[in-house]
């Protein structure tokens, strides 16, 4: 399920002003710090991840952490479920956005293995 158009303003509140939000995903830590929902963020500058309340995932609050763009995401690992490993914590995620990690990377890593914009003037 696509994140709602309403979370994705909220996630750009937090972002630094001109950065071009490309994807967002839902994560649940499950390591150090302890279990807490997080967005991830990336963006054509950045990768944010964003804190967020635990009983309302959609509505981030601060700025957890942030990593320079040509930080990987992947690879996703599947065992129990998805997840990913992002500056040190392991991140669950919904095994739909197992896609958005692959496309992030590839956007940085492979570029020539995206397919061409089908709406370039949009």
């Amino acid at each position: 399920m696509p994140v709602p158009a309403a979370v994705r303003a909220r996630c750009r509140a937090l972002l630094p002003p001109g950065e071009e939000m490309r994807y967002v995903l839902p994560a649940l830590s499950v390591g150090s710090p302890g279990m807490a929902t997080f967005l991830i963020v990336v963006t054509d500058r950045s990768i944010s991840v964003l804190s967020t309340k635990f009983f309302d995932q959609d509505a981030p609050t601060s700025v957890y952490a942030t990593h320079t763009r040509r930080t990987r995401l992947g690879p996703v690992e599947f065992s129990a479920g998805a997840a990913i490993e992002l500056g040190g914590m392991v991140f669950e995620i919904d095994e739909e956005y197992a896609a958005v990690v692959r496309a992030a990377d590839a956007e940085v890593f492979e570029p020539e293995t995206l397919p061409p914009d089908p709406l370039p003037d949009l």
